[in-house]
């Protein structure tokens, strides 16, 4: 289904979502890589299946090239696993934990065939929408340290927030069809 007809399902109580989606598009501070690798990444980390399937395939329309689209997808896997395991760092209160070694495979991270600075705002987007608070930090961090400003950063995060609402209400409604009739 293509991304048009997937945002005409959005339902009116929901249609600020859609008025944000068009409006968080075409604003200008971000290159089309990284606005549809945010888009991508967020759907990934949002788990709605169709709405994957659609910016996938609006990302590609957009000359988005696959080796982007994959590893806007792995930014939000690799964030999927360590958004876990440093949330529970942060969250818990044996500081020991903090200092022993996370033994945990994250190639991706600099082998993503992708921009880095790209790679650190999609990483951010799912840590973000995972809620991690330490992954939040330290992307958000090195973004800051490579120039790059708060609007792209917010607009990155702006864009995860509608995406991760967009899927929240497909999924929601989906659910709520065979309760309906």
């Amino acid at each position: 289904m293509s991304l048009e007809n997937l945002l005409e399902q959005i339902p009116d109580y929901a249609k600020d979502l859609r008025l944000n989606w068009s409006s968080l598009l075409t604003q200008g501070d971000l290159t089309d890589t990284q606005k549809w690798g945010t888009v991508v990444a967020s759907a990934y980390v949002s788990r709605n299946p169709a709405l994957l399937e659609a910016v996938s395939d609006e990302a590609a329309k957009a000359g988005v090239s696959a080796e982007v689209i994959n590893a806007a997808k792995g930014a939000a896997a690799i964030m999927g696993m360590n958004n876990i395991y440093y949330r529970f760092q942060h969250l818990s209160n044996n500081e020991n934990y903090s200092t022993m070694p996370a033994r945990l495979r994250m190639n991706i991270i600099r082998n993503h065939g992708a921009d880095s600075l790209d790679f650190e705002l999609w990483s951010v987007a799912a840590s973000a929408i995972n809620g991690c608070g330490k992954c939040v930090h330290a992307h958000e961090k090195t973004l800051r340290e490579k120039g790059v400003s708060e609007e792209v950063i917010l607009h990155v995060i702006r864009i995860a927030s509608v995406v991760h609402g967009i899927a929240a209400v497909l999924d929601s409604e989906r659910v709520a069809e065979p309760v309906a009739q």
